[in-house]
């Protein structure tokens, strides 16, 4: 990370993504207003535990919940209990699923479960991936949305057809929906409706809604009682969670309905930088909170100008920026809390510094 890029996003006097600094004091307003002689959970029970399972399990739509401190062990235990069930110890993921480069192959070293890629790494699994598959696989995963490629989406209809394809198949169909009530807003959906065509879902409580960490896995009753016994096996049921389950309610219930508010400025947010010279986004209009922001120059040229405007102008875009080549780069977007704290003449007047820094370094 590049630390003048840091500096300038850190000292700018607007930032323009997420909901504020992740510091102790997310912590400290989660727990502001509870009773301090509230019982903490014990192992896996007691009431702040349940209670919370149950909400989420009712907001998802599944007959049961178990709340995890990560997601990655959640999928990962997930998975197994589906190739457990059917004897076959395969899945099929898109090639940039979280799961295949940032777990450190963990499903396949700790699980022996093979990993079958399917679809372009361009672009979100379609129906015709699914159905052309040559090998038979226990459980599909989809990410909604795709992350590392800008948070693309398939359509409701696709996957409606996929769901259908899988049950008519055998096959169980996995939900990494991390960033699950991001999507809700484009896809005019409740959870609800959305996760009945999944056999088993995982939420994340700290990407789109700024908790501490933690995650829920839903589903059917039977799955949930396997999961908390792998649970156990990982480690995962700690002497106590609620630091995370209390901090994962609290911005629930702050935030959760302000995702289509974030949408739609996600969306105005993609149209400030794609009127710059050649910057563009993807998707060029957002689907979600989030989408990637890409310069056909390299980091080392696009860096300068960035910390440049970020300290002329005290609106700060973003703190890093990640090599694609030799020369181009990105950056990823999440929309939040602060983008609309923003005075909007602050907004254009730095998009229009930015974009006469971008016509000056590359005229042509």
């Amino acid at each position: 990370m590049n630390k003048i890029l840091q500096e300038a996003f850190n000292q700018s006097t607007y930032q323009l993504t997420g909901h504020g600094s992740r510091n102790v004091q997310v912590l400290k307003d989660a727990f502001d207003n509870v009773d301090g002689q509230l019982d903490s959970d014990l192992y896996g029970e007691g009431k702040v535990i349940e209670n919370f399972q149950d909400k989420m399990a009712a907001f998802l739509g599944k007959e049961k919940a178990v709340f995890f401190p990560s997601g990655t062990m959640a999928q990962q235990i997930a998975l197994r209990i589906w190739c457990d069930e059917k004897g076959l110890p395969k899945v099929a993921y898109h090639p940039l699923s979280h799961l295949e480069i940032h777990e450190e192959d963990g499903l396949k070293e700790l699980h022996n479960i093979k990993t079958i890629l399917i679809a372009d790494e361009t672009r979100a699994i379609e129906l015709k991936d699914v159905v052309s598959m040559e090998e038979s696989v226990a459980c599909l995963l989809l990410e909604l949305p795709q992350r590392e490629i800008g948070g693309q989406l398939p359509s409701y209809e696709t996957l409606e057809d996929i769901s259908k394809y899988c049950r008519k198949k055998g096959i169980r169909l996995h939900l990494d929906g991390a960033r699950l009530l991001e999507v809700l807003p484009f896809y005019e959906k409740t959870a609800t409706e959305v996760c009945q065509l999944f056999d088993s879902v995982y939420l994340s409580f700290y990407k789109g809604i700024g908790g501490i960490a933690g995650a829920i896995l839903a589903g059917e009753d039977k799955f949930i009682a396997k999961s908390k016994v792998w649970k156990r096996r990982y480690g995962g049921d700690l002497i106590s969670l609620y630091p995370y389950i209390i901090s994962a309610d609290y911005y629930f219930n702050q935030k959760s309905h302000k995702m289509p508010l974030y949408y739609e400025n996600a969306k105005e947010l993609a149209d400030f930088y794609n009127s710059c010279h050649s910057v563009y986004t993807l998707p060029e209009v957002p689907v979600s909170n989030m989408f990637h922001v890409h310069f056909p120059y390299s980091k080392e040229e696009i860096e300068p100008g960035l910390t440049e405007v970020m300290r002329k102008t005290g609106v700060g875009f973003i703190n890093h920026l990640r090599a694609t080549g030799e020369s181009s780069c990105y950056f990823e977007v999440s929309v939040g809390d602060r983008y609309e704290k923003v005075p909007k003449d602050e907004v254009k007047r730095a998009f229009q510094k930015l974009d006469e820094w971008m016509l000056n370094k590359f005229p042509s």
